[in-house]
């Protein structure tokens, strides 16, 4: 599968899904295992969670509106929530973006556990955000 470039129109469905397969498969080392676990977590807090793919290549994860992105890079994957700054983080999981007004990032390296229990209910909490805004 040929890489989307950054201008490519959003992808939402089995078409996204597919893509972000592909994403993981792509990979091949460490961050296509690390984006897989976290996919499942988020997968198992959210049964309704809708998997897109938007600006190109990110891979996002919605329900009433975007939970969360995964990115990649070299030395990180990085899960955005699009509302973080609003979500409870008893755990501390949030490292990444702590000054912004609006968003909260975790950062992932190589190597670190991921506290599925803690992710699940920091997802939960983004779902429950997201819907109380829509009523």
């Amino acid at each position: 599968m040929t890489e989307r470039p950054k201008t490519a129109p959003p992808l939402s469905g089995p078409a996204a899904t597919a893509f972000i397969d592909a994403t993981i498969e792509r990979l091949a080392d460490w961050r296509g295992d690390c984006l897989a676990r976290l996919r499942a977590v988020i997968r198992e807090a959210d049964p309704e969670v809708v998997e897109e793919v938007k600006w190109g290549r990110t891979p996002v994860w919605s329900h009433a509106g975007i939970i969360t992105t995964g990115e990649t890079y070299k030395e990180v994957v990085k899960l955005t929530f699009a509302r973080g700054a609003s979500l409870p983080d008893p755990a501390g999981l949030f490292n990444s973006s702590l000054d912004g007004n609006v968003r909260r990032a975790i950062d992932f390296r190589q190597g670190d556990p991921i506290d599925a229990a803690a992710l699940k209910r920091l997802v939960q909490a983004a779902v429950q955000l997201n819907t109380a805004k829509r009523r």
